[in-house]
């Protein structure tokens, strides 16, 4: 079934992929490409290095002033952000005027059947209260083209769209959910790992207001071979996802969002159109320079724009109105710069510092003595664990990275037992999503395996849901989170699951309880006990995971949308209180368990001593079954190297043990030959 259905989406793909390639990133016979040369093909990685290359005050002028020519040239009004790579914003520009910029949330904007759910159908502005949210849409779309893209490969929103839905590619019955599905909720407000604005561009990463995008609009920015930020657009009134890889569609934000990029545009051999997954071709983008409405190149100067076309905006927490030069992504001001052998000698690492240049996350000893007592990670243990991952990563092949043979680019997370960060350490050029993601996937391991993860999530408020009319926002349903522990206990056959700390939980296993079909893929089948039922389900109401943050997001929403006496959302995910009546909200948990949140796609494993649970790594980057394989194989040689005192759960206690409904949870998936070096196979069997 598998093989047939690819072979099917293949003699579908292939002509229009060859259409895609045929136009080379925004070539045609009388149209240039790109306008600069952005198709260095020795940029692999090291050209952050030897270039200072980022967005000045000037670029991003000339980017908002080509996204507008075309605009114009369609009859319609958008909202335009750029940022540079580490997400800062560095301008927000918004046309027409607001009061008319009404944006929906909805992944049914043609008249299908709404989904109840999530954040499924919030509507502004209302006629009571005047306030905005194309401004975060925009701002979001153009985080996710950044921080999807590297020198290896340049993804745009819709390529997040293809990889985040219920089957993949989207459109095809029994076929497996994206290989990214859940990572839309990342980078979130309310993360403890991300950054915020602070009056000028600084060191990253930072947040984004409604997450990672799925909206086609958003696209990589690249000078040199490089990636120096994103551009997002909104115009169609709509915050939504392509639901049919199976056609092309002619919309209105990407056509935007694409102008904007001409001569900042992804080199031709990077784009996600020229890399597979899967046996499938990736979507790039569904309109070419060639069937813009304007010329880019000959769009008026951002000077000649006045104030009946638009102007610039501020936004609360992301921007003041000015436009301002991005950082130099790898130097200590982008907050992302090389490690200098200080930690992780020999291994090309990166590391996170401040604004003063010093380590964020040095590796460190465990906090968690007063749970696990004398088992605790040493700060010597978290080092070798750091650097086996990444030695497992320079030695892999990636998936999503040009060209073919090329090492996987990660982030890797160890955190203690009760959360705590102990170390983040990065290979070069790795994506900035997976930066909050690895910690993402490393907390959520370590409190699904743990024995207080149902006292947890007893304390929780109930997440809120949303309704706008054309009078008033108002919370709708009310969502008890411990709804989602019975679900899991019996589904399992287990009543005491999630208090019993009997199994080791990974990011895979999580993921398989959390997807909206069970087995995976299925059309039809019952949903994972983690995930909404039908009708509930989409990209934007995915069950535990996003019911967890669902109050802080909303908060930092209602607060960027101005919103009167909504203060921005603090850091910790988990645990805000949102009055019913929308008129206070506020923490009720102390903790970092889940402070940016859970994570529901292939990645992390918890690390044991013995059979007690003492924390967990997590790993995100080039491709998910490698980024099991760095996670497992990675802690499993630290372990060798420490003579056993640390290593994966015992295979007994692990979750592919379980056997819910007949089909068996599965641990980790790690590819095949992964290594660059050898033709090693199998390298996670029997271990």
């Amino acid at each position: 079934m598998r093989q047939t259905s690819h072979i099917r989406a293949w003699r579908i793909l292939l002509p229009i992929s060859a259409a895609l390639l045929t136009a080379c990133s925004g070539g045609s016979p009388t149209t240039p490409a790109t306008g600069t040369d952005s198709s260095d093909p020795t940029c692999t990685g090291t050209c952050l290095s030897t270039s200072t290359s980022n967005l000045t005050v000037a670029d991003v002028q000339r980017v908002i002033a080509q996204g507008v020519a075309e605009a114009q040239a369609r009859g319609t009004n958008a909202t335009i952000a750029v940022v540079d790579r580490v997400g800062n914003v560095l301008a927000v520009y918004r046309m027409g005027d607001p009061l008319t910029r009404s944006v929906t949330v909805t992944t049914s904007p043609n008249g299908a059947a709404p989904i109840a759910g999530g954040l499924e159908g919030i509507r502004l502005p209302v006629q009571a209260a005047m306030v905005n949210i194309d401004q975060a849409a925009a701002i979001a779309k153009a985080v996710t083209g950044a921080y999807l893209s590297s020198e290896g490969n340049a993804f745009s929103t819709r390529v997040a769209s293809q990889i985040v839905q219920d089957h993949f590619n989207p459109g095809e019955d029994l076929q497996p959910a994206g290989p990214l599905f859940g990572v839309q909720f990342s980078s979130l407000a309310c993360s403890d790992l991300v950054r915020s604005f602070t009056g000028a561009p600084g060191p990253g990463p930072q947040r984004t207001p409604l997450g990672l995008s799925a909206d086609p609009g958003g696209f990589p920015l690249y000078k040199n071979g490089t990636v120096v930020g994103g551009v997002g657009v909104l115009a169609d009134g709509f915050y939504t996802i392509d639901k049919s890889i199976l056609d092309r569609d002619i919309d209105v934000d990407e056509a935007i969002a694409l102008a904007a990029t001409f001569s900042y545009s992804a080199p031709v051999d990077r784009r996600a159109d020229r890399i597979t997954v899967d046996g499938k071709v990736l979507r790039f983008t569904d309109v070419e320079f060639a069937e813009l409405s304007a010329d880019p190149q000959s769009a008026p100067g951002f000077d000649t724009l006045t104030a009946a076309v638009g102007g610039l905006i501020t936004v609360p927490g992301y921007s003041d109105g000015v436009i301002r030069d991005g950082t130099v992504f790898g130097q200590p001001g982008s907050g992302v710069r090389p490690d200098g052998d200080q930690n992780f000698p020999g291994r090309d690492a990166f590391v996170l510092v401040d604004e003063t240049n010093n380590l964020r996350y040095p590796p460190r000893a465990g906090t968690d003595a007063a749970v696990v007592g004398g088992a605790a990670l040493t700060e010597s243990e978290v080092r070798t664990l750091l650097q086996s991952a990444l030695d497992v990563a320079n030695r892999a092949r990636a998936q999503i990275r040009r060209p073919v043979g090329s090492q996987a680019r990660v982030t890797v997370s160890v955190i203690d037992s009760q959360g705590e960060i102990l170390g983040i350490a990065r290979t070069r050029d790795a994506p900035l999503f997976g930066t909050d993601v690895s910690l993402q996937k490393a907390r959520t391991a370590a409190f699904m395996s743990s024995s207080s993860a149902a006292s947890f999530i007893a304390t929780l408020p109930d997440a809120r849901y949303l309704s706008t009319t054309d009078a008033a926002v108002s919370v709708v349903r009310s969502i008890p989170l411990s709804g989602y522990v019975d679900a899991l206990r019996s589904f399992i056959g287990n009543p005491t699951a999630l208090a019993d700390g009997q199994v080791a939980f990974t990011d895979r296993a999580n993921g398989n309880l959390s997807r909206p079909f069970f087995p995976d893929g299925i059309t039809g089948a019952n949903p994972g006990p983690l995930s909404k039922p039908p009708g509930e389900w989409s990209p934007f109401s995915t069950g535990m995971q996003l019911d967890l943050s669902m109050n802080a997001i909303l908060q930092h929403v209602l607060f960027v949308a101005g919103v009167p006496g909504i203060p921005d959302v603090a850091p910790g995910c988990a645990g805000v209180q949102l009055a019913a009546d929308l008129s206070g909200v506020g923490q009720t948990i102390t903790g970092v368990r889940l402070a940016n949140g859970l994570q529901i796609f292939p990645g992390s494993v918890p690390v044991y001593r013995g059979s007690t649970l003492i924390g967990a790594i997590g790993v995100s980057g080039d491709g998910i079954d490698q980024d099991d394989m760095v996670a497992f194989m990675g802690l499993h040689n630290a372990g060798q190297t420490l003579g056993g005192a640390i290593n994966n759960a015992p295979a007994e206690m692990r979750a592919d043990t379980l056997l819910p409904q007949g089909v068996r949870l599965r641990y980790v998936q790690c590819p095949q030959a992964p290594f660059i070096d050898g033709t090693d196979d199998n390298v996670c069997g029997g271990k």
